[in-house]
């Protein structure tokens, strides 16, 4: 049973990716070793690295002599790992994740994928005492959090450092499933979520746009990292019709 899938540069087919077992090896480079996966770039090492895989993760060793390689989670809020040169067997949590290769002025990438992540039951109910207080308590149907969800959108959709939307265009965004949203009730709502998740404001000398502008980076940056929005939620920004949040 394969544990991890290496989709390689422009692979675009089931057939091209490499399923690997836990234990198995594979080694990647401009070389075209035996069984490796060849990247054909003249900036790329002729032995760049290699991968082994685990039951639900793997590790990257970085062969090459002078080039640091970063992976980062897609799915994630621009969190990354460098793996530096000579480094053995990092080992690489992320269920999806994209390992980017300096190369002469390009940056190459390629995808690796570790589906066999395990969970167990989170359920606590059966446990004596007073419930755990929630760290975040925040209400889905509510209008801040399809502000929130507005602002994550772009980094959801799979662009980790996409820029965040202005204000204009959260109202855009916003006008389908609220129709009298305007600039200042979003101003509004972005300020209410920073003082509900305890985020500090930026310094009462800067400027009030750029202050708004870092508080955005702030709930965007605390939302993704802790999974208080997820793709699953930017359904609250596709209401059905005649369906408005409150």
């Amino acid at each position: 049973m394969y544990s991890v899938i290496v989709v390689p540069p422009m692979c675009g087919s089931a057939e091209g990716q490499v399923r690997m077992a836990a234990g198995e090896r594979l080694m990647f480079g401009r070389a075209g070793t035996d069984g490796g996966m060849t990247i054909d770039h003249g900036g790329v090492p002729r032995v760049a690295g290699e991968i082994t895989a685990h039951r639900s993760f793997w590790l990257l060793s970085n062969l090459s002599e002078d080039q640091t390689y970063v992976v980062e989670n897609p799915e994630g809020a621009g969190e990354h790992l460098k793996i530096a040169p000579g480094r053995m067997e990092a080992p690489v949590p992320f269920e999806f994740a994209r390992v980017v290769l300096p190369a002469a002025g390009d940056l190459l990438a390629f995808d690796v994928w570790a589906p066999r992540h395990a969970f167990r039951s989170a359920d606590r109910r059966g446990l004596p005492g007073t419930a755990t207080a929630p760290a975040f308590a925040l209400d889905r149907t509510s209008r801040y959090f399809a502000v929130l969800a507005a602002l994550c959108e772009p980094r959801l959709r799979g662009e980790p450092h996409a820029p965040l939307p202005a204000v204009e265009q959260l109202v855009e965004r916003l006008r389908p499933v609220w129709p009298a949203v305007s600039r200042s009730s979003v101003y509004w709502n972005i300020d209410y979520l920073a003082l509900k998740l305890r985020l500090r404001p930026g310094p009462d000398t800067a400027e009030p746009g750029l202050r708004v502008n870092g508080k955005k980076e702030s709930l965007v940056s605390l939302a993704l990292r802790f999974d208080l929005v997820r793709e699953d939620d930017l359904v609250v920004l596709a209401a059905a019709t005649g369906e408005v949040v409150r």
